[in-house]
């Protein structure tokens, strides 16, 4: 391969439609995993609701899973040099509760 080829930064446009442009809020998120792939379920837990429902499932390979962890620890890094520490509540305090992985799917 050509080096000055190497340097060039392939240019990826990025549409984001309006209807995707809020966003959505998750405080729960359900993880499992097959030999092929990941699949992240993002759950938003109503106070004092026994049901919550997903709001977006995102379903990635192994390879584009560890890639998302890694951005997203650099991420966080840089967040905490800017912000400070983001602090975690102490774990096995009443319910479980949050980001976690392996909980029953019931449809």
């Amino acid at each position: 391969m050509d080096p000055s080829k190497k340097a060039e930064q392939q240019q990826i446009t990025i549409e984001l439609p309006p209807d995707k442009a809020d966003g959505t809020y998750a405080n729960l998120a359900a993880i499992a995993h097959s030999p092929a792939e990941f699949v992240l379920d993002f759950i938003r837990l109503m106070p004092g609701l026994p049901k919550a429902r997903v709001q977006s499932r995102v379903i990635m390979t192994p390879q584009h899973t560890k890639s998302f962890l890694l951005a997203l620890k650099d991420n966080i890094e840089r967040y905490e040099a800017q912000h400070g520490e983001i602090k975690l509540p102490p774990q096995g305090l009443g319910r479980s509760f949050g980001f976690q992985g392996n909980i029953d799917e019931k449809n």
